[in-house]
């Protein structure tokens, strides 16, 4: 048999199902490779392997009493998982990645936690994350950033940069994570999975935080896309689709193998933040974005330009939005200088503005999302790369210097209005989804080197209409993914 963590997630969790592997085993297998890699990895901010082994012991108990009296399991009996550290795990700190913050223990699991553990996962701790998960890399003033599996001087990514490269390093099988303006997109296309952000209010938010837009959605990182769906199917409550006659609906693992109809695939490089912020795609986008055409295509579909117009008041009304929560964090002004340059300043401008300029940001958000919705629905599906740019080296966007050293000791140089524009530069094309709640995948058809593994990944973005998840995963299988 291939090594634990070489197994899919789908053929792990049929081999603890079947009781060929014990999730002591497993839970023992993962916590060794975390031991072994995370020291250059830094995907992880805190290992709870004491836990993790009383709660696969725990697990095995239950397989053996399922066996016995003739009882189901859990959908995802005895799988290990891991949690970004913006999200609240029972008896576990979340630290939010900030150093200003008192780190104690949560009270409850989160809802996104209380779901997962109720399908049967068992958690190894939690993962790097940025400060309040603000940024599009996994870097604070905490514990060592988060480093790219395939090249370990590049940024794995955020806001949910720690799961991905635990994922992507076989330190999990797949991972949750939340996606507030790309935060599962962005690290699963620079770490070479597939990232599926659902479509609003379909699955549990994973963050303890504010949210008055609606940005966040839960989302599984997987090294497949019928490993995502497994974790889908675990995250949504109920059926991925309505069942007739007492007939139950089909999952979305069964969905995922289904064959896709022949789509009108509408292809841009249009974005709402090129009027402020003017980018040019690196070659290595461009070579992405060509070869997901070439392969839809390949595959039956047609593809044709999209040209989509973009109001210039978004970026203002984004920010607006995305930066309001951290504005209300309960920081003692003592330590608010323990913050990164970056959140300071977003802080700070949030709590400068009054409720009428959300409340005027938020009602402009709304209008851009019916539009945006209605040009969109002249094709079935939109694609676009899912970066601009390759992966960025550690330490780009803050300008700190980094070595291998405790990150504390880091000296963070960039200014905070330079840092979020190269973040707008670097993935240009995932917010807005947010914005109109739509679904979106980022599938990783491109790497650097001219074969899968070499080099670094490079993906293409799909969004699709409400309710379109499944379409999503099927377009990734059909892709070889």
């Amino acid at each position: 048999m291939a090594e634990i963590h070489e197994l899919s997630a789908v053929e792990l969790r049929n081999t603890l199902r079947s009781g060929e592997l014990s999730a002591r085993q497993t839970t023992r297998h993962f916590l060794d490779r975390i031991a072994a890699e995370n020291r250059h990895l830094g995907a992880f901010i805190t290992v709870t392997a004491e836990q993790a082994m009383q709660d696969a012991a725990a697990a095995d108990e239950a397989h053996t009493r399922a066996v016995r009296d003739g009882t189901g399991l859990a959908l995802l009996h005895g799988m290990p998982v891991a949690f970004k550290d913006l999200t609240d795990v029972a008896g576990v700190v979340t630290t939010h990645g900030s150093a200003a913050l008192d780190h104690k223990p949560a009270l409850a699991d989160s809802a996104i936690v209380a779901t997962l553990k109720s399908a049967g996962v068992l958690s190894l701790g939690k993962t790097q994350v940025p400060e309040f998960g603000l940024t599009a890399y996994s870097e604070n003033r905490i514990a060592p950033p988060s480093r790219n599996p395939h090249a370990l001087s590049r940024s794995s990514g955020g806001s949910s940069g720690g799961s991905a490269a635990a994922v992507a390093a076989g330190l999990v099988p797949f991972a949750p994570g939340s996606d507030g303006g790309g935060s599962v997109r962005i690290p699963a296309a620079a770490c070479g999975l597939v990232g599926l952000k659902p479509g609003r209010g379909l699955a549990p938010a994973g963050e303890s935080t504010g949210d008055p837009a609606g940005l966040v959605a839960s989302g599984p990182m997987a090294r497949t896309a019928g490993d995502a769906a497994l974790l889908l199917d675990a995250l949504v409550p109920g059926p991925a689709g309505s069942g007739h006659a007492g007939i139950p609906a089909p999952s979305y693992v069964e969905l995922a193998s289904q064959d896709p109809p022949r789509l009108r695939i509408g292809v841009s490089l249009d974005s709402p933040w090129q009027t402020i912020f003017p980018f040019t795609p690196d070659p290595e986008a461009l070579d992405a974005l060509a070869e997901g055409i070439r392969r839809l295509e390949a595959a039956g579909h047609e593809t044709s330009e999209a040209s989509l117009r973009y109001d210039n008041r978004y970026p203002a009304a984004f920010t607006t939005a995305w930066t309001a929560a951290v504005g209300d964090a309960r920081i003692v002004p003592q330590r608010e200088a323990l913050l990164t340059p970056l959140t300071r300043t977003f802080r700070r401008r949030a709590q400068q503005r009054g409720p009428a300029q959300l409340a005027e940001a938020l009602g402009f958000l709304r209008l851009f999302r019916r539009d945006t919705i209605a040009q969109y629905a002249a094709w079935d599906l939109i694609l676009m790369p899912a970066l601009a740019q390759t992966p960025r080296p550690v330490g780009w966007f803050t300008g700190a210097a980094h070595g291998d050293g405790y990150w504390p000791a880091a000296e963070w140089t960039g200014d905070a209005d330079g840092d979020y524009r190269k973040q707008c530069e670097y993935a240009p094309w995932s917010s807005m989804v947010n914005v109109c709640g739509l679904p979106a995948i980022s599938i990783p058809v491109h790497w650097t080197g001219g074969a899968k593994g070499a080099g670094l990944p490079m993906g293409i973005q799909l969004i699709g209409p409400m309710g379109s998840e499944a379409l999503l995963l099927q377009l990734s299988v059909q892709l070889g993914y």
